[in-house]
């Protein structure tokens, strides 16, 4: 996603948003395991079998029958690959709709979408070459094959090139690639890049699906940048007809509901259920009484005391706490006079106790979650390095935090502390998302532990969480980015000096050179050794502290079978094909 300033803060914006719907608590009607983790039956196994749990083969499934499944968001753009439509709910809404290359999985993992390929590999690695064979039988909902030429679609309005004033979600990769070429009738499809991409597998993902090249050019002429936008947009303003998916949509009514039918022309296993249905609650308190009331039989809420214990107390309900890609950080606005000060940063990180953050926090859903110790990786990713242990941060250690200012210079006067240059520190101020309790509490948690060495640091919501990291109306600001199974990419974009998304403008040139180098790298584990490195780097200059994966929560009835957890931004939805009924 490298982009504009204010194109990458519309993505924050969205971001955010997502990783709130994601972040979640338990529930359920007992019989859990004693942590908060999960209660009730049908989630028992998918601690120890992620992608697997709650299963049952299609002949144990009714024949018909409709689920209805909460939405915290409207739709207000079906273009999923534009800024503005690319937001988590819209995401779930289409999962079963339009085809891709590659999905996440609940162990976080990428895996390809067999449905639509026969393959997909690197055949040359100079230059970088990925080949993928689509299904013979892959069709579009009215009978055109799913081909190369929609593979090209996607590549001219995404690389930044073909289409300047298409108002892409990412160009990461595409802006990479010299050329797109189908063969063997359109169905196998070359990619040859220009500068090699370690995330291949991120293009035309499920983040990023495919739309049809051919009712594309029903709405521009796709050799052109004017006529490429004018489709991008016909895209984003239209629901769509189409379908490449097990499911297409029969309904949306705005506010209200999205209902989905099976796709007639569908080639892989076809849907058991007459329909899914997607109805919009955009306020979780009241997501519980749905559910209690079978107006609804999944719900994914945001973390809540009362709605958690509210879900617990629901009969023949099953819940889950699932670990997944979005994580809690404090980040520096490194433009704030005080705050260039490495030292200051260091001590800051230093005095704050993650540890007692999570207990009075998130802690009191479940003890799953334990302090972050790196900001590009989960610890059930590979690649993941503890680089945050050795320095000292968010341990609490307000002596050492003591320690390093005055090494640095600083001085306590009073309660104040008093800069090298004989002046005070002057007051902070850290932000949060408007509502968000949590990280209200986490934020006040933060202050206190600035008071003790002599900093005050004012606590303001802000119910413009893109525009405020835009604007930099913040010193320290509390959020959470979604990470994804596809990191290198991402590693550029959040760390890199003047990308969009590093909003306080970190600067480092061997963090930029390691960042960059890894993102072009052919060979997978060199790429990880060179994040690592410069986590280490990034660790040491106090930029971003790491806090915690944020848990993310699923409940639904006993009777549902092949629904599950999946903790990335495929969402529960990412197998919706295979949801059904238990008989009986």
């Amino acid at each position: 996603m490298l982009r504009s300033k204010s194109g990458a803060a519309r993505a924050a914006a969205l971001v955010a948003g997502a990783a709130l719907v994601l972040s979640a608590c338990s529930g359920g009607d007992g019989g859990g395991d004693g942590d908060g983790a999960q209660t009730g039956q049908i989630f028992a196994e998918c601690d120890a079998n992620p992608n697997e749990c709650n299963s049952a083969p299609a002949d144990q499934l009714q024949d018909g029958g409709e689920v209805t499944m909460a939405l915290e968001k409207d739709i207000a753009n079906w273009n999923l690959n534009s800024s503005e439509g690319n937001v988590f709910e819209t995401g779930m809404a289409l999962k079963g709709v339009l085809p891709s290359t590659f999905s996440s999985n609940p162990d976080l993992k990428f895996a390809m979408n067999e449905d639509v390929l026969e393959s997909a590999e690197q055949v040359s690695t100079n230059p970088q070459t990925i080949e993928y064979k689509i299904k013979q039988e892959a069709v579009w909902s009215d009978g055109t094959p799913i081909s190369a030429e929609d593979f090209i679609y996607i590549w001219k309005t995404q690389n930044g090139k073909d289409c300047p004033d298409c108002a892409v979600a990412t160009t990461a990769g595409y802006d990479q690639v010299r050329s797109v070429e189908g063969s063997d009738n359109g169905k196998t499809v070359t990619v040859t890049y220009e500068k090699p991409f370690t995330d291949w597998q991120q293009l035309w993902e499920s983040g990023q699906p495919i739309y049809p090249a051919h009712i594309a050019k029903q709405h521009g002429d796709l050799n052109t940048p004017a006529g490429l936008k004018s489709a991008f947009d016909w895209f984003g303003a239209n629901m769509p007809t189409f379908s490449g998916g097990p499911y297409k949509i029969e309904n949306f009514q705005k506010n209200r509901s999205l209902t989905l039918v099976p796709n007639e022309r569908w080639w892989g296993e076809k849907p058991k259920l007459d329909r899914v249905i997607f109805r919009i609650i955009t306020d979780a308190a009241q997501e519980p009484t749905a559910l209690q009331n079978n107006e609804v039989q999944i719900i994914y809420p945001q973390p809540q005391v009362d709605l958690v214990n509210q879900v617990r107390n629901i009969p023949n309900v099953s819940s889950y706490v699932g670990l997944g890609l979005t994580w809690e950080h404090f980040d520096f606005n490194l433009d704030t006079p005080a705050l260039k000060d490495k030292a200051l940063r260091q001590a800051l990180f230093t005095a704050v106790d993650r540890q007692a953050l999570i207990d009075g926090t998130v802690g009191q859903f479940t003890d799953k979650v334990e302090p972050l110790n790196s900001n590009n990786f989960m610890p059930q990713q590979e690649g993941y390095e503890d680089v945050i242990s050795e320095t000292g941060q968010g341990t609490g250690d307000i002596e050492k935090a003591k320690q390093i200012l005055t090494d640095a210079g600083y001085q306590q006067q009073g309660d104040r502390l008093m800069a090298p240059n004989g002046q005070p520190v002057p007051e902070l101020s850290i932000r949060y998302t408007t509502g968000n309790q949590i990280r209200q509490d986490s934020s006040e948690l933060f202050a206190q532990a600035a008071k003790q060495l002599g900093v005050t640091v004012n606590v303001s919501p802000t119910d413009d969480l893109g525009g405020t990291l835009e604007s930099g109306e913040y010193d320290i600001m509390l959020f959470a980015w979604v990470a994804s199974p596809y990191p290198f990419a991402n590693a550029v974009q959040n760390w890199t000096t003047g990308q969009g998304n590093n909003f306080g403008n970190y600067s480092n040139p061997d963090v930029d050179r390691l960042l960059n180098e890894a993102a072009a790298a052919t060979d997978r584990q060199d790429a990880l050794a060179k994040v690592n490195e410069a986590n280490r780097i990034m660790a040491k200059d106090a930029y971003v502290l790491p806090l915690y994966q944020k848990p993310t929560f699923i409940a639904a009835y006993d009777n549902l079978a092949n629904v599950r957890n999946n903790s990335t931004l495929d969402g529960p939805v990412y197998n919706i094909g295979q949801w059904g009924i238990r008989q009986g």
